[in-house]
């Protein structure tokens, strides 16, 4: 299904993987009590930050499952893809965190979207686009309170938001910062943006307004700093079941949601001295039982060496360099694999777990960059369990 405006074809379906070389299976189930638990643990509304394809896990089917599981608003970082969740029909609250043109200002006023502001010059434009429009824009305004990316500076943030107040069609909504540090060990300049943040606060309230929605926690805010809940939680990668860091990680009872599958297509047995792949940048030693898998970069397996893939519960190495739509793994670990076998990159296999954080780690990276990276062309499965 094609999302709206250019935004990738993603493909999204419902059970049945027979005939699949490669695809994601996404627990809707897992999802909806992970936004369960965010709610309990703060005890306030829940944001459920949608973003990126729903971190890869697919806009739609997740964003309906966020609220079904009790979110009562969805972020997103594009105007694109607050169109995308109107096309598809859910009517839900929607806060665009990103830069919008001021050229989608009446569209996202018509369709009850929030845009984010934090410029000036952006702040007249919308206003000259509203002029004449029913309805007025509501925006959140972001202050930067040690991020150092989108937002104004906190000691200009309330003459900012009390000029935006008397600015016909505009509509001050919420107020907004971001932590950069909150998912680290040391809580020293988290706890400085809360207090940058709240001095804000007490400032818009010293010239008697209050937005009525403001917010500050991402995930590792939601579950390690309480006092920043303020009026919504605004989780991102704990609604998937994933850590936000080593040092915050989730409660045990957290489910991570996504499980990514390929087939071996191939499996053959090279003499010595055989290379495989590209450039032969592995030689085998002796002989050598090689599987070839239907997954390479261009669906978001990373192009390095050692990644590691399980097979009938046993984990496997890859061999050689990565190609774009296939990778080989070593099989003299496993005698009985049989064409058409089920190989977990990520998820659980038996007794056995890849977890999106060791990827992330093997990687270099973190487990954000894994499933943000999941190519379109893989296909969603969803289930609920």
């Amino acid at each position: 299904m094609c999302l709206a405006r250019g935004l990738e074809v993603v493909y999204t379906r419902f059970m049945n993987t027979s005939a699949d070389t490669i695809w994601l299976e996404i627990n809707l189930g897992a999802i909806r009590r992970n936004v369960q638990r965010l709610h309990l643990i703060s005890g306030k509304p829940v944001m459920a930050v949608v973003k990126a394809n729903a971190y890869g896990h697919g806009l739609i089917e997740v964003s309906k499952a966020v609220l079904e599981g009790g979110a009562e608003r969805l972020c997103v970082a594009r105007f694109e893809e607050a169109l995308a969740l109107r096309l598809a029909g859910i009517d839900a609250p929607i806060l665009v965190m990103g830069y919008t043109a001021p050229e989608h200002a009446t569209e996202a006023a018509r369709l009850n979207v929030s845009l984010t502001v934090f410029r000036q010059d952006a702040a007249q434009a919308y206003a000259l686009a509203m002029v004449g429009e029913p309805q007025p824009l509501r925006l959140h305004v972001k202050v930067d309170t040690g991020m150092g990316r989108l937002g104004v500076f906190p000691e200009d943030a309330a003459t900012f938001v009390n000029q935006l107040r008397i600015t016909k069609n505009l509509l001050v909504e919420g107020l907004f910062t971001h932590f950069s540090s909150a998912d680290d060990i040391h809580t020293a300049t988290t706890e400085g943006q809360i207090a940058k943040f709240d001095k804000v606060i007490a400032d818009l309230e010293a010239s008697g307004f209050r937005p009525s929605l403001i917010h500050a926690a991402n995930s590792a805010g939601t579950l390690k700093y309480p006092q920043a809940a303020y009026d919504a939680v605004r989780p991102g990668i704990a609604v998937y079941g994933l850590h936000p860091s080593k040092d915050v990680p989730l409660p045990a009872d957290f489910e991570p949601a996504l499980t990514w599958k390929t087939r071996l297509v191939s499996i053959k047995t090279l003499p010595p001295g055989s290379g495989v792949g590209y450039n032969h940048r592995y030689i085998t030693q002796g002989y050598e039982k090689v599987g070839a898998c239907a997954v390479g970069y261009a669906d978001g397996l990373r192009r390095k060496l050692g990644n590691q893939a399980l097979i009938h519960g046993i984990r496997v190495s890859q061999l050689g360099g990565m190609c774009m739509d296939q990778s080989m793994y070593a099989l003299d670990t496993i005698p009985d694999a049989r064409l058409g076998d089920e190989v977990v990159l990520v998820g659980r296999q038996g007794d056995a777990f890849l977890s999106a954080e060791e990827v992330g780690a093997s990687w270099g990276t973190i487990n954000y960059d894994v499933v943000c990276g999941l190519a379109a062309r893989v296909p969603r499965y969803y289930f609920d369990e």
